[in-house]
């Protein structure tokens, strides 16, 4: 088996509309789908149902050249569903509760080899079961752990996101997200240098939507980026992850700091100018690995 350019950890779930349609997503699976789609290829640690959802999700994984090789079936909880409502225009989510992935087996990967980089999210990490097969991971691994924190209500307490902080080596996080685990008057930086020092990381990051980004390297120097005002948005959604798909190469191949961010941020403005979180044409990955190489 091909090794893995690095290991993701998390839930793959349907978004799904009111008018009947869905749009395939879940912040890990769009991060491990980026890195293939860059040449890549991430080994995606998750489970579906044993659903038409779970088989389109497979379906969707292998025609996009995706290792299924460590995805599990549950017979008895449905693949991750979003339920989607559209009140005045403004979208609202219901993350629903014992999906597939709330159950990821730790038995089921214990023949892995546990080394490089290995990626998790926070959402995943809701429900016990999921929650243990991860730490258990992370207590075997070798290799730097990248937390990428996505806070939904309900399905969060701050002192179990800081838990999880501190058993990581990387942290990815935005604007809001900071001022919910750390509230108060310090400055932005002051709070990014306040993690990095108290959990012993080797980098934060800060995305902070249409005013860029924000990362302190190992050494706690701090470097920012601003996107280019000429970018055209058409949605926003899966800005963040196609951003820590970038980081994770970045770290991966010891790119500069510099160097990492403005690529994150270069390919993170161009998926806005896409419909959706994830491409499905190669011709739009192709133009970044040629640029990086």
């Amino acid at each position: 088996m091909q090794t893995a350019f690095c290991t993701i950890f998390g839930e793959v779930l349907f978004d799904n509309f009111p008018d009947g349609s869905r749009i395939l997503g879940g912040a890990p699976f769009n991060v491990a789908w980026h890195l293939q789609a860059l040449g890549r290829p991430a080994l995606f640690i998750s489970r579906v149902g044993e659903d038409d959802a779970g088989r389109e999700i497979l379906s969707a994984m292998q025609s996009a050249g995706m290792t299924r090789s460590a995805m599990q079936i549950d017979a008895d909880h449905p693949s991750g569903s979003v339920a989607i409502s559209i009140t005045d225009g403004q979208p609202s989510y219901r993350i629903l509760d014992q999906q597939a992935y709330d159950y990821i087996d730790a038995e089921a990967f214990h023949h892995l080899r546990k080394q490089g980089l290995l990626y998790h999210g926070s959402l995943a990490l809701r429900n016990s079961v999921s929650r243990q097969a991860c730490l258990d991971l992370q207590q075997t691994w070798s290799g730097p752990v990248f937390l990428d924190v996505n806070l939904r209500a309900p399905w969060w307490q701050t002192n179990q996101v800081l838990e999880w902080v501190a058993g990581a080596d990387w942290l990815k996080l935005n604007d809001e997200e900071l001022e919910l685990l750390l509230p108060g008057e310090q400055s932005i930086s002051n709070k990014m240098h306040l993690l990095q020092q108290t959990y012993h990381l080797s980098g934060v990051v800060l995305t902070r939507g249409s005013q860029g980004a924000m990362a302190l390297d190992s050494e706690g120097e701090l470097f920012d980026i601003a996107p280019d005002r000429n970018i055209e948005i058409v949605d926003t959604v899966g800005a963040g992850d196609a951003f820590a798909a970038v980081l994770l190469v970045g770290i991966a191949e010891n790119w500069p700091m510099p160097v990492i961010l403005k690529r994150a941020q270069d390919f993170a403005s161009a998926l806005v100018g896409q419909r959706g979180a994830t491409v499905a044409d190669p011709a739009f990955y192709q133009r970044f690995i040629d640029a990086w190489q």
